[in-house]
């Protein structure tokens, strides 16, 4: 593991990283999603895709890297390119679970892989909206431990600033940004999703105009299960890059 520090709207971000393979000449960047880090990735394919210099980074919050400012998914992807830069490192394959895949998308890599991505909003249940809604009347009155009350199970134990950046990105609709993306695409998603339900993933299949879906078996963690398949596809199909 490193530290990097990277200077972004006057803020100082401290990104923690691990490189593996790094004599490789072609750069994978994985991206964790949102309340995870780079461990689990790793975990995942730190023994596989040895053709690549995989790059695996805590994104700023998250893991071993800081933030002290409210974000959004653009400020990410723009922070993360920063770090890449230092490096002197170009985005051959960038790889994105759920949050991560939206800020992969905007790093404009050959070869997009996609694991269960954010970015298709979906239908929120009856329950999820009556909570919102009386959040919505209760927060004027300043009701002690309001926000305790009716956090997601993704903001729990959050600071203040990284709560407002989960609402900024939460219910982003990200489907320009898929329908403009000139990379590569390869779509992997598990058929038993509930967080990023499979049809996003073919809905997102249909924006990206070079793109493959592979759904498989599993939640929204399917890859720790088939990170072979995974990795041996993204070894066939962006081989040419």
């Amino acid at each position: 593991m490193a530290l990097k520090e990277i200077e972004y709207k006057d803020s100082i971000f401290s990104l923690s990283y691990e490189i593996i393979n790094p004599k490789e000449s072609k750069n994978l960047v994985i991206l964790h999603g949102w309340g995870s880090n780079k461990e689990i990735m790793k975990q995942a394919f730190g023994k596989e895709l040895s053709k690549f210099r995989h790059i695996y980074i805590d994104m700023p919050g998250f893991g071993k890297s800081s933030n002290d400012l409210v974000l959004t998914t653009d400020d990410y992807s723009k922070i993360i390119k920063k770090f890449l830069d230092t490096l002197d490192v170009s985005v051959d394959v960038a790889m994105g679970h759920s949050f991560g895949g939206k800020v992969a998308t905007l790093l404009e890599p050959k070869c997009l892989v996609l694991l269960s991505s954010a970015g298709v909003l979906t239908e929120k249940p009856w329950s999820i909206k009556l909570k919102i809604a009386t959040f919505k009347l209760l927060k004027p009155l300043g009701f002690a431990k309001i926000r305790e009350m009716f956090v997601s199970p993704d903001a729990a134990n959050m600071s203040q600033n990284m709560y407002e950046t989960f609402k900024n990105v939460v219910d982003e609709d990200f489907e320009a940004s898929f329908a403009k993306s000139n990379s590569k695409a390869l779509l992997f998603w598990g058929k038993e999703d509930t967080a990023t339900p499979l049809y996003t993933g073919e809905k997102i299949s249909t924006l990206i105009k070079d793109s493959k879906f592979y759904p498989l078996d599993g939640d929204h963690y399917f890859f720790l299960k088939h990170a072979k398949f995974v990795s041996d596809t993204i070894t066939n199909e962006c081989k040419e890059i």
